[in-house]
């Protein structure tokens, strides 16, 4: 398969605006401050929706990594309306760490401490600090850190507790959603945390901070990736005995890549020699997953597939299939990353009312998904559209190196 790097490009840097245009047009809660905290299928804004902790994180994530990309200054002002509002109605002022939820009028709601959310609430501020260099915004994500370090940390076995109460008491429903195990830890949130490590440590190299990354991976080495059929193990006890047989297509191929990246900045080289190892085996497994048409079904639970193709796994697709290639040469990956973004294009970009459809069922039709809510948001898509454009620019220039040098 011949494949048109630049136009691939070309069309990447068109859908990332695109996505960013629609969240700057219709989100922004005029009313009550941030931002809407739902739109439906059709653009039907509810404007009493509560507003999640995570969506907010990962607005503030999107918009100040593509200003961090493309150096658009309306993009920064977005990033700083979402830090604002984090910073005002999100961040507990007498106990740490943040809220789940608020409502509508930014009142804390759901008032939980739930480690993914506090992990994206530290990726997304180191991120903002990039853009600005703002010593209270870095501030804030090393509050955060330590929050996290100092109350959910569990320090015998290792790893993070899911979720705690508000003053970080135990308690009884420790989900993240009602589809997930009642389990006190989960290659979910575990994946986030290193995400959000790693982001962190790239602006504040702290050798505590570099031990415990250090310490995520090798539970994903040990303990998170299965030994035989490398598909992530999705929920665990507390002393990381499994509990789940399912797979989640879409998690092992994002963290093919969000692995690789972590290990990278510990700059370990036995680290990332493993690492990197394991993420082609989790590639491969991840593969498993793949439709005729390129589209990556979203999980298997026994021997039952549900072939769905939700939006998030296709945008992680287009990226981990795409990193496996640059780290194996494996011509196989190159195209299924981008078989993953024809797919994209056909079936889950909203060309009528924008952004990306929550996905497709397993006959094909649209599912009548929210386009903005607590799980529905940029980071996926807008992630994977600027992560490309570095990649392909990277690949465009070492073709053109070595043409030169021939």
């Amino acid at each position: 398969m011949m494949i048109p790097l630049h136009q691939w490009k070309e069309e990447l840097e068109h859908e990332l605006n695109r996505i960013l245009e629609y969240w700057m047009r219709l989100t922004p809660d005029e009313q009550h401050g941030g931002f809407v905290g739902k739109i439906a299928s059709d653009n039907t804004i509810d404007p009493s929706a509560p507003k999640g902790s995570v969506l907010n994180s990962r607005i503030l994530y999107t918009f100040a990594a593509a200003y961090n990309y493309q150096q658009n200054a309306a993009y920064l002002q977005v990033a700083t309306r979402a830090w604002k509002y984090i910073e005002a109605h999100f961040i507990d002022p007498a106990f740490g760490g943040v809220y789940w939820s608020v409502d509508h009028l930014g009142q804390p709601l759901d008032t939980k401490k739930q480690v993914y959310a506090i992990a994206f609430a530290i990726y997304a501020i180191a991120e903002y600090y990039k853009a600005t260099q703002d010593a209270a915004v870095l501030q804030t994500a090393l509050g955060l850190c330590k929050a996290l370090e100092q109350h959910a940390y569990d320090s015998k076995h290792h790893g993070y507790i899911e979720a705690l109460g508000r003053e970080w008491n135990d308690i009884a429903d420790l989900r993240l959603s009602s589809k997930d195990a009642n389990e006190k830890k989960s290659m979910n949130t575990h994946l986030h945390v290193l995400e959000a490590y790693t982001n962190l440590y790239s602006v504040w190299p702290n050798a505590a901070l570099k031990q415990q990354l250090s310490s995520v991976l090798q539970l994903f080495l040990e303990h998170i990736i299965h030994p035989v059929s490398h598909h992530l193990i999705l929920f665990f006890d507390e002393a990381w005995n499994s509990k789940s047989e399912m797979i989640s297509y879409g998690h092992d191929i994002e963290a093919a890549w969000l692995l690789v990246e972590a290990a990278a900045v510990v700059g370990d080289e036995q680290l990332i020699a493993a690492v990197e190892e394991r993420s082609i085996a989790i590639a491969h497994a991840a593969a498993k997953g793949l439709d005729a048409d390129g589209g990556l079904w979203y999980e298997k639970d026994g021997q039952t597939l549900v072939k769905e193709k939700h939006w998030w796994p296709q945008a992680e697709a287009i990226v981990g299939f795409y990193h496996a290639w640059q780290h194996s040469s494996n011509n196989t990956f190159l195209e299924a990353s981008y078989n993953a973004w024809r797919y994209a294009k056909a079936n889950i970009i909203d060309y009528k009312n924008g952004e990306w459809f929550w996905g497709r069922t397993a006959n094909g039709e649209v599912m009548k998904e929210d386009k903005v809510g607590i799980w529905k948001c940029p980071y996926h898509n807008g992630r994977a559209c600027i992560e490309m454009l570095r990649r392909l620019t990277e690949t465009t220039l070492a073709q053109t190196q070595t043409i030169a040098h021939l």
